[in-house]
């Protein structure tokens, strides 16, 4: 992330942890995300459950990036088979104006202690811990759109229609974000990942106004902490110079653009982190192999880089081919 020399490229999955493993299938029976997120033993051993399994060279913590949303009033559950959903959803700006934004260490003390348990098992085996929240838009998406959405088409009318209100709703999200990250670095993560993962939706006019604000102001506050930072959006390509001028470490980019590419995007210094498309892991070794290289051909030993997907690892991809990927790219870059 410093763009130090490393011994190979260091590689990590997003949703390294989750429904892949069978251990975390086992584990989730008959519990909720959000129990397993606010049960500190549990979140520390999902965290923990693919740096058993595998050579991974970094732990994300286990959490989910709308983990903020009930403590500031929004009725979170997250629905088997559908994914989140919100029943009181913001339609108006008073909506947004009877959002709170509680102290994180009294309202999510739970994520600190889970980060207190990882880092005990992580430390003697040389690994480190990423934190991570969701960016502003992305949670401001999910809060008015009330669950996923394609077009974000009540987000926008509600972004265009009632500007001063979203600003507001952004600020809300930026300090409770900025505050939940200060206490997950003081507990112990010692870098950081910001998903935008929705923000690719926009135009470049819409995020430089409307989202570069607030998302500028997270990033400087947590850059702040000592600690790097890693920004990343899916369907970013026409953003990253918007992006990358925000100052991160590292710029997180989805498998639609080369990394050559990227490069000549961002702000000199900055790091990548990507880019495999998740779905090749579950196709055949052969195909794996030769995107992989392809990748690694794009690096051309540039300092900074991090083997990741593009966006998270699916359900349905087989454990042998991600431990069989990270083998693969520490053999193949071993300095």
């Amino acid at each position: 992330m410093r763009g130090e020399a490393a011994p190979h490229t260091p590689v990590w999955f997003m949703r390294q942890a989750g429904r892949y493993m069978p251990e975390y299938r086992a584990l989730r029976a008959g519990r909720s995300m959000l129990e397993c997120i606010r049960t500190p033993e549990l979140a520390a051993e999902i965290t923990l459950q693919p740096i058993k399994a595998m050579p991974m060279d970094a732990a994300i913590l286990f959490n989910d990036i709308l983990t903020p949303l009930p403590v500031m009033g929004l009725d979170l559950d997250f629905v088997g088979g559908v994914g989140p959903q919100i029943s009181n959803r913001i339609e108006t700006p008073f909506d947004v104006d009877r959002l709170g934004v509680p102290a994180a260490a009294e309202v999510m003390p739970y994520t600190a202690e889970s980060i207190k348990l990882v880092r005990q098992e992580l430390d003697p085996r040389g690994v480190p811990l990423i934190g991570f929240v969701g960016a502003p838009f992305t949670l401001a998406s999910y809060a008015i759109e009330g669950k996923g959405s394609r077009n974000y088409e009540r987000t926008k009318r509600f972004m265009y229609g009632e500007p001063a209100a979203w600003h507001r709703l952004m600020d809300k999200f930026e300090t409770i974000l900025a505050d939940y990250l200060a206490e997950q670095v003081k507990a112990g993560a010692q870098a950081v990942q910001i998903f935008d993962s929705w923000v690719g939706a926009l135009s470049i006019y819409d995020y430089v106004t409307f989202v570069k604000p607030a998302t500028g102001r997270l990033i400087e506050r947590t850059k702040k902490l000592g600690v790097p930072v890693i920004y990343f959006g899916t369907s970013t390509h026409h953003l990253l110079p918007q992006m990358s001028s925000l100052g991160s470490d590292v710029m997180g980019i989805d498998w639609r653009t080369p990394l050559n590419d990227a490069w000549k995007l961002i702000q000199p210094g900055q790091g990548v982190q990507g880019n495999l498309d998740p779905l090749l892991l579950q196709g055949p070794w052969r195909e794996l192999k030769h995107q992989t290289d392809r990748i690694l051909a794009e690096v051309d030993g540039r300092p900074g880089h991090i083997f990741n997907v593009g966006h998270g690892l699916l359900p349905e991809t087989p454990v042998d081919m991600v431990r069989r990927l990270v083998d693969y790219v520490h053999e193949q870059t071993a300095k």
